[in-house]
């Protein structure tokens, strides 16, 4: 008779607790969704709720290693020959994954920020970043220097609604350098007055001196947050489309196979593309919409790091 690993399965019940635990606190499902997520009875979906709790799992975060994502971040970090990958669990197919991605993403970052030596770090901006300091606890970073990777003014004027840095040096009290100028200059006359300028100029020799920088990733769909947010037109959407384009990094496109986009709109971003050869370069996000993007700056070494969701490390190690 084959005998029963009780150890193994003790760790197999207190991962499915910590998972169950998951869905309830940061994807905000109900017994019943956890329930039918995880093929078992409403019943046993609250006692692993309950269990997670009374061992001590549950402290904001979920302190616990489930063992499909290390599985999944060590292949990813094989694959694509990645400094460190970090994989946040499914938080269940109604949730978005940004929820969770930027709820596992946040500790991540203020261990960053809390190492003793001294750092510069740059930053990008978008919607998932801005998530993560959302759910980042204030540190002390003052001995850091913060410095931005992109424009934070629209192409109105008015300020970019997700830009990061102010808020991420507010909360870990760090000195700030954000690069205040439009995402895209109109022109090339326009181009050379913005490099001119003697904040813009210090923002981006700081950045160039970065040891970490700290990115989002966009799709280059319709959906493209470039064109909803008003930075590029239709018209160049298009364009760009039409040469290839599946991703941008701090709004340098670039195709499937992670090369840049020779285009005009590229080479009027009065911001700067991290460069991996001298700096740590983390992205943050995930979830089917910015696959592609993921996947093609993997393919062209353009990140060292990674954080993202369990569904999207799956699909990047399945194609």
């Amino acid at each position: 008779m084959a005998q029963v690993n009780t150890d193994d399965g003790e760790r197999s019940n207190r991962g499915l607790a910590a998972r169950a635990a998951w869905m309830s606190y940061v994807g905000g499902m109900t017994q019943d969704q956890i329930a039918q997520e995880l093929g078992i009875s409403r019943q046993r979906a609250q006692r692993l709720v309950a269990r997670a709790g009374a061992e001590g799992l549950i402290r904001v975060r979920i302190d616990h290693p489930i063992a499909e994502c290390l599985e999944l971040e060590r292949a990813l970090k094989s694959r694509f020959a990645l400094n460190s990958v970090r994989v946040a669990p499914n938080a269940g197919d109604s949730v978005d994954p940004s929820i969770g991605i930027a709820t596992f993403a946040a500790p991540f970052v203020e261990r960053i920020l809390e190492d003793v030596d001294p750092q510069v770090i740059a930053l990008g901006t978008g919607r998932t970043l801005s998530m993560v300091v959302d759910q980042m606890q204030a540190v002390d970073g003052s001995h850091h220097k913060l410095t931005s990777l992109i424009g934070n003014v629209s192409p109105d004027g008015s300020a970019s609604f997700y830009e990061v840095i102010m808020r991420l040096a507010e909360k870990v009290n760090a000195p700030h350098y954000p690069m205040s100028v439009p995402v895209l200059a109109r022109n090339d006359a326009e181009m050379d007055l913005y490099l001119s300028l003697p904040h813009v100029s210090a923002a981006r020799a700081l950045a160039k001196q970065a040891s970490t920088a700290i990115v989002g990733v966009g799709q280059m769909g319709n959906d493209a947050p470039l064109f909803v947010d008003g930075f590029i037109s239709a018209q160049q959407l298009s364009e760009v489309q039409a040469l290839g384009a599946a991703g941008e990094i701090c709004s340098h496109m670039f195709d499937e196979n992670g090369q840049m986009i020779d285009h005009p709109v590229i080479r009027q971003m009065v911001g700067l593309l991290p460069d991996v050869s001298h700096m740590r370069v983390i992205c943050i996000g995930g979830g089917a919409k910015k696959l592609s993007a993921i996947r093609a700056a993997l393919r062209g070494g353009l990140i060292s790091d990674l954080v993202t969701d369990e569904i999207t490390a799956q699909a990047l190690i399945n194609n």
